[in-house]
């Protein structure tokens, strides 16, 4: 399977990463032609302008580097040999340099934009400093400037270098986290996504003045603006509750928000007989935690529910649940269940302060806000109390072993784990090189930070869990190695605990194969029907 394509700038050739290696495909069609053999891990492709270059991302020392090749596969320059991490390569228009997202390994919680001058090898620091995350640097057509993201200010806004008089100054002023963003053919604009109440609307960044205007708002999800060559119309990506992710293309207006007589739309995933189904649109919701954090997120339901709840905490400690296509939440609040998807302290969508809200603190806080969560379900009306359930993956997976190990009322009457764990000695030990320097950003090394780690570890008080939990889990999965899951079964086990327990070959970090796919939710469901149905 092909990832991170990249149609060269003559629309000649795509390059894209396949197992491992980088190949280069005719845009008409062929045989994949593989030209990464100087690597045993290359990926992430980007085109020179002239079609024929290509900075490449390795690994190698345990870090991730670039290396300059061609579509050839021609033996490549490093262009980067510095202590630390190096990725999206962003080429200048006419390139003679490359900016790219530097992160130092001392400080992991630090992302600068560099640049290296292709003919020179010259590195130049364009900004960074300690403690700040700044990434996604896109050069304006033109070559005079860069945006790119800060969190300088509390937000993730766009700043702007002048490669001129290497400053730099903070263009958006939003309050709010910005997201994917896309220059205007002329370089006096940019069209951005912008992250607010859970929906990514689309806005347009005059840079003159910096002011913000709405393109496109409600409740979904827009991402990968794109605008063609004459800035007269513009593709996204675009999706919520009631449709899944479809291509659209929109005209630019001089002024004002597009209206929805200019809005076309170029796929069409839904299949007939689902675009019949009547889905549910979610209502935003929020609750105080233990500490007066509030907490926000969305709540299926229909009017006929059969009063029982669940609660979906996401996975991925920095992500956020938003107005996007769930087509599992749909089928189960279709069959009756109340569905509340929260955003807990760390998620992302609510600041700098938010997201790092739970750093050093993992299975403390976040838990909390789940039990709460919980309380906030037990308090409405057409839900029963004691038919509260909690399930999610990855990150929420280890929720779940936290709300069932740390909550002595005992809100839920059950929990599904998917390939979460329970044990972050042992997890961070076994997972690959990213996921570790992800979980030590935010608590940092067991060795330095060893109470933190034995904090917020679950499996140490697995005697506390008493409701029976289904644990799921993909026996190539990297990130959450399956270990995870053995060594929190063995302790059920030993404590003579009720759980349902099922491994799947041939999987990773979530399952992909149909037929384990129907039984993953053949269990999901039946065990959520057995524990929370009368």
């Amino acid at each position: 399977m092909g990832r991170n394509p990249a149609l060269a700038p003559d629309i000649q050739w795509l390059a894209c990463s396949i197992a491992g290696h980088v190949y280069i495909i005719p845009a008409v069609g062929g045989i994949p032609r593989k030209i990464s053999d100087f690597s045993t891990h290359a990926h992430s492709p980007v085109w020179l302008p002239d079609s024929y270059g290509l900075v490449v991302s390795i690994e190698r020392r345990e870090e991730t580097n670039l290396v300059l090749t061609d579509r050839d596969g021609n033996w490549p320059r490093c262009l980067i040999d510095s202590s630390g991490d190096d990725w999206d390569a962003q080429p200048s228009p006419d390139g003679k340099r490359v900016a790219y997202v530097h992160r130092p390994l001392d400080d992991l919680n630090c992302l600068e934009i560099r640049l290296v001058d292709l003919v020179s090898g010259n590195i130049s620091l364009l900004t960074g400093s300690p403690r700040t995350r700044e990434w996604f640097p896109l050069w304006s057509p033109d070559g005079r400037s860069i945006a790119f993201h800060s969190q300088r200010s509390g937000f993730n806004e766009i700043w702007l270098a002048h490669l001129e008089d290497g400053t730099t100054h903070q263009l958006t002023h939003a309050g709010c986290d910005l997201g994917d963003f896309a220059w205007s053919p002329d370089s006096s604009s940019l069209v951005v996504t912008v992250n607010c109440n859970e929906a990514f609307d689309l806005g347009l960044v005059n840079l003159r003045d910096g002011d913000l205007h709405d393109l496109r708002k409600g409740t979904g999800i827009h991402l990968f603006p794109n605008l063609s060559p004459d800035g007269r119309f513009l593709t996204v990506e675009y999706q919520n509750p009631r449709l899944p992710p479809d291509i659209y293309s929109m005209k630019v207006p001089l002024i004002g928000a597009i209206p929805d007589e200019d809005v076309t739309k170029l796929t069409f995933s839904n299949p007939p007989t689902l675009a019949r189904l009547p889905p549910v649109m979610p209502e935003p919701v929020s609750y105080t935690s233990f500490d007066g954090l509030v907490v926000h997120g969305l709540l299926y339901r229909l009017l006929k529910t059969n009063r029982a709840a669940i609660l979906r905490p996401h996975g991925g400690s920095r992500e956020q649940y938003g107005y996007e296509w769930d087509l599992y939440a749909q089928y189960l609040v279709a069959r009756g269940y109340t569905y509340l998807a929260i955003n807990y302290r760390g998620s992302t969508g609510y600041g700098v302060e938010f997201e790092h809200a739970n750093d050093n603190n993992w299975g403390i806080g976040d838990t909390q806000d789940c039990l709460y969560a919980a309380r906030y379900l037990a308090g409405l009306d057409w839900v029963d109390p004691q038919r509260l359930a909690i399930m999610d993956s990855s990150y929420g997976g280890y929720m779940v072993a936290c709300c069932l190990a740390r909550d002595p009322d005992y809100l839920f009457a059950c929990g599904v784990n998917l390939y979460g764990d329970a044990g972050l000695f042992s997890s961070w030990a076994q997972c690959e090189r990213d996921t570790r320097l992800y979980t030590e950003m935010m608590i940092g090394h067991p060795a330095l930070n060893r109470q933190v780690f034995q904090a917020g570890s679950p499996m140490y008080e697995v005697a506390n869990v008493k409701k029976p939990v289904l644990i799921l889990h993909g026996l190539e999965d990297l990130i959450v190695p399956p270990q995870a899951s053995e060594e929190w079964v063995e302790a059920l086990e030993r404590e003579d605990k009720t759980f349902e327990y099922k491994t799947y070959a041939e999987e990773s970090h979530g399952f992909l194969n149909r037929a384990n796919l129907d039984d993953e939710y053949a269990r999901i469901e039946r065990f959520l029907d057995w524990y929370l149905i009368p």
